[in-house]
């Protein structure tokens, strides 16, 4: 974080409420969406001298992922993730093969894919960031 960061173009903001995670390696969590999820990556600030980012953007199934590292110096120390689920919402023909490509990649199963009470297929993943994702889609 210098006051020499370059201006880039401001990515496109979709969807109407942006998760923000603070994470342990953002640029390899960032690598790991791409991976499992299909993330595309529209913006990222330059690594600094210890391999850190203030800030990457992501673009995830229509809506926008923002990541960042812990910057204990700034009085922004490294917290694990708890409390919340990322939940993506997808179609009956789709959910499977995201599925698939979420474990994959390294995704711990927490809750294994099937179909709940209220309906619809769900199931609830851990990535190695200690992100907790779900995948929900209603059965046709």
């Amino acid at each position: 974080m210098t006051d020499q960061t370059p201006v880039q173009p401001r990515a496109e903001v979709l969807g109407g409420l942006t998760s923000y995670l603070q994470v342990d390696g953002a640029f390899k969590a960032a690598e790991f969406y791409k991976k499992a999820f299909g993330a595309k990556q529209v913006f990222a600030y330059p690594a600094d001298e210890k391999g850190r980012t203030m800030h990457i953007h992501l673009h995830v199934n229509g809506s926008t992922l923002m990541l960042g590292d812990a910057y204990p110096e700034h009085g922004h120390p490294h917290k694990a993730a708890q409390g919340y689920t990322l939940q993506l919402h997808l179609d009956d023909g789709e959910i499977d093969s995201w599925w698939q490509r979420a474990v994959d990649a390294g995704c711990e199963v927490a809750t294994p894919l099937q179909v709940m009470f209220w309906g619809d297929r769900w199931g609830q993943l851990n990535d190695p960031f200690g992100v907790a994702w779900a995948m929900n889609a209603p059965v046709k």
